[in-house]
């Protein structure tokens, strides 16, 4: 992550360099734009129609050219300052007034629509920073590699990267309208596209979502169909509520009419943002899950390794796996029967998990009498029987795997919605491993994997909580400065 985000601070030093100089060195004017009526028009072209500054020296002005139904007027900065620049017909009649700032840079800043010299290099200066970041996190993401990749930030780089990516295609989309029309698409337009991002974000996204969230819920009634109703076997059609309840919310805000205020309007636009700053947030935290949970699934280990841990979980009373704890041992057993014929390498087991207080053996012991029963021998099984969750499971792991061997390549083996999150637990208690997973039938994985996926943001819900609020401060603070 600190990898990430010196890239991501070094480009965007680089941009704003890039940006100061263009805008100092290709912009020295800047380009105001004033409505004209039919009548004016023709003024304008008869030469009927000239521009008086207020304060003379402070800019000096080119002809006025006609650009539409707008007259287009060419600003040249003469010394720090400000003015009224009057639109005068030839009779004297003022048309209408054009307030504009000299810097002491002598950067030229109009009043009346935000703009200012150079503005078309800061909004594609912008837009290359959202392009640059998400590809920066993009391929942060498919770096991290083996071990590495069980980690939280791996989501923030999946997830945010579609922000980073979408926001800038909205930003291209502003800037393409400010630089081909700017009199249309002055630069209040540019800072409200860039301050109502996350607004932008969630409509653009909303199609994915919903079906999403239809798919969500399909999966879960199914899933009730097989099983009894919990509290954990209903998860899927909560999420699924709630996404499609924040998205009809969303767009409902942002559809609105509203009439008040200049800073009742920004107030609006203010909650609007807050609302969807938080929405997408969930949003990207569950996008970069689910594409972090089904790249776990898909990947397949190097066959190398001197280790295989298989995680426990419910089995019979009678000792016998059931089918979820039976896929993990004969996912487990097929890599090591795939290494053995291609590397000639015997990896050792360790099945491991405690006993509950409703079972009759730890969840070691049955597994390792199913590794028997395969013809495994005992002397590669080397059961790991205190654990009582998979953090445990991981770190008791860890020391047994110390005990034989420091410098052993370790792979675990758990379900496949499972092992992303078994993955950070890996990497929490020092045991650098990769996992494979066993297949669950396609009702119970959507669900099943939502659980996972919460349960793996509830382990730092402090620090999610507290970048949240930042973000909401920033869209906040943007929404009530530019509008």
């Amino acid at each position: 992550m600190k990898r990430a985000a010196k890239q991501i601070a070094v480009g965007a030093v680089l941009l704003l360099v890039l940006c100061i100089v263009c805008r100092f060195s290709f912009f020295r004017s800047y380009t105001v734009y004033y409505p004209l009526y039919p009548p004016d028009e023709e003024k304008l072209c008869a030469g009927d129609i000239r521009i008086e500054a207020e304060l003379p020296g402070i800019v000096r002005t080119a002809a006025p050219e006609l650009r539409g139904n707008m007259l287009a007027l060419s600003v040249f900065p003469e010394q720090p300052g400000e003015t009224f620049l009057t639109v005068l017909d030839g009779t004297g009649r003022s048309l209408g007034h054009i307030l504009v700032k000299i810097s002491r840079f002598l950067r030229v800043y109009e009043a009346n629509t935000g703009g200012f010299s150079g503005d078309t290099a800061v909004i594609l200066a912008a837009t290359l920073f959202w392009f640059f970041t998400g590809a920066v996190m993009l391929w942060n993401y498919f770096q991290n590699k083996g071990p590495a990749f069980y980690q939280l930030y791996s989501v923030y780089f999946a997830g945010f990267s579609l922000f980073a990516f979408i926001v800038g295609l909205s930003l291209l989309e502003v800037a393409l309208r400010h630089l081909l029309n700017p009199a249309a698409y002055s630069m209040l337009y540019v800072y409200s596209a860039i301050s109502g991002a996350s607004s932008r974000f969630m409509k653009l996204t909303s199609p994915l979502f919903l079906a999403f969230a239809v798919a969500m819920a399909v999966s879960n009634i199914v899933l009730l169909r097989h099983t009894r109703i919990r509290p954990q076997n209903i998860l899927g059609l909560l999420v699924s509520f709630l996404l499609i309840l924040g998205l009809v919310i969303g767009l409902y805000l942002s559809a609105r009419d509203f009439s008040g205020s200049e800073w009742e309007g920004r107030i609006q636009s203010a909650l609007e943002n807050t609302f969807a700053t938080a929405f997408v947030y969930f949003e990207c935290m569950l996008a970069g899950s689910v594409f972090c949970g089904i790249r776990a699934s898909k990947h397949e280990p190097s066959l190398d390794k001197d280790f295989i841990v298989i995680l426990g979980c419910w089995f019979r009373k009678d000792g016998t796996l059931p089918p979820l704890l039976r896929g993990r041992a004969d996912r487990a057993l097929a890599f090591w029967q795939d290494q053995k014929e291609a590397a000639g390498k015997e990896a050792r087991f360790i099945p491991s998990g405690g006993q509950g207080p409703d079972e009759s053996m730890p969840e070691a012991e049955a597994i390792r009498r199913y590794l028997l029963s395969r013809n495994v021998p005992d002397r590669l099984i080397f059961p790991e029987t205190a654990s009582k969750n998979t953090l445990e499971n991981m770190a008791f792991s860890r020391k047994i795997i110390q005990e034989i061997n420091p410098e052993g390549k370790t792979v675990f083996a758990t379900t496949n919605y499972h092992l992303f999150r078994s993955g950070v637990w890996a990497s929490a208690a020092g045991l650098q491993a990769e996992g494979i997973g066993s297949r669950s039938k396609w009702w119970y994985w959507p669900n099943a994997y939502m659980r996972e996926t919460i349960g793996l943001l509830q382990k730092r819900w402090k620090q999610e909580i507290l970048l949240l609020i930042l973000l909401l401060i920033f869209f906040i603070a943007l929404t009530m400065l530019l509008g």
